[in-house]
């Protein structure tokens, strides 16, 4: 695995990389130095708006820029950007499929020391939710810079979720590696269970197949960057092959990647799938390794689920 950098520090150096671009603005909601989005505004100060605290503002701000040919980025953390703004989001951006790219930093449990209260676990089911939006989620500097670019050419409503953790770089390692919106990327081939991850979840499954594999278990591990739209091709030729699934997310359990693959499975090809995830509960104050650790979101943790996902075939 490579160098370990956070995907909102990746993501913000991507923004600043792409923006020579005249069409792109950013927008934040006073917390440029967290969310990154302060590489763009120092080098392009006159393309960047600091709202205040003022989400909402904010959003509909982005709104308006997008409505004059402008790809508006706007950023808080994931609380504020998909929580308390989900009402514009949805009616001012998704409605009418503006070109907004909304990005939800410090997501998930690994915001760690700053508590329940801003360890945002449902994002990605609240703008999955939402008609024509797309959901993305990075798992590695790599990705977030890819995520980027497939946003800056994307014509319509985005959400990214970016992470404080600074993450091993591990998709630029893979040769068959292709960043596409909508298109999960089989990371390592197998042929007893499939693991589909997001986010950080993929490293800590790539992690979890070496285990498996010591004990003679063949996993598939897939990175699915894309919540919405769903790459249900890739996800039925995984059931239909392997017979198992385990999904994994730093995300409630209900509503976000598990809940996206069970939908499909459920659809077309029903087979066991056993989700790792926050077990629809909040999080707590303490140390990002911590709370993973306290939660089951680790390799041994997937690892075990997969052998139970397995014991479940017909």
């Amino acid at each position: 695995m490579g160098e370990k950098i956070s995907t909102r520090v990746a993501y913000g150096e991507a923004l600043r990389d792409f923006g020579g671009d005249e069409r792109i603005v950013a927008l934040d909601a006073d917390l440029s130095t967290c969310t990154m989005s302060c590489y763009f505004g120092e080098k392009y100060p006159n393309r960047f708006f600091n709202i205040g605290i003022a989400e909402a503002n904010m959003i509909d701000m982005a709104a308006g820029f997008a409505t004059t040919g402008k790809i508006a980025f706007c950023h808080s953390f994931a609380m504020f950007t998909a929580g308390r703004g989900y009402d514009q989001v949805r009616n001012s951006i998704a409605y009418p499929h503006l070109n907004v790219k909304v990005i939800g930093s410090h997501a998930g449990l690994t915001v760690g020391e700053d508590g329940a209260t801003h360890q945002c676990i449902e994002d990605l089911s609240l703008m999955r939710t939402i008609p024509g939006m797309v959901v993305l989620c990075p798992c590695d500097a790599n990705e977030a810079r890819e995520a980027v670019k497939a946003m800056i050419a994307y014509d319509g409503p985005c959400f990214m979720r970016t992470g404080r953790t600074a993450l091993e770089t591990v998709t630029d390692g893979f040769s068959n590696y292709k960043f596409e919106i909508g298109k999960g990327v089989t990371l390592v081939e197998g042929s007893d269970v499939t693991i589909i991850a997001t986010g950080l979840m993929v490293q800590e499954s790539l992690k979890a197949a070496e285990l498996l594999k010591a004990e003679g278990i063949n996993a598939r591990v897939i990175d699915m960057h894309t919540i919405k739209p769903l790459d249900k091709e890739l996800v039925i030729k995984a059931a239909k092959e392997t017979g198992a699934i385990v999904t994994a997310e730093e995300h409630n359990i209900i509503g976000g990647l598990g809940s996206a693959v069970c939908e499909a499975i459920c659809d077309e090809c029903p087979i066991p799938v056993v989700r790792v995830g926050v077990q629809d509960e909040f999080g707590r104050s303490g140390d990002a390794g911590a709370l993973l650790k306290l939660y089951g979101l680790t390799p041994e943790n997937v690892a075990e689920k997969a052998k139970l996902a397995i014991s479940r075939k017909a």
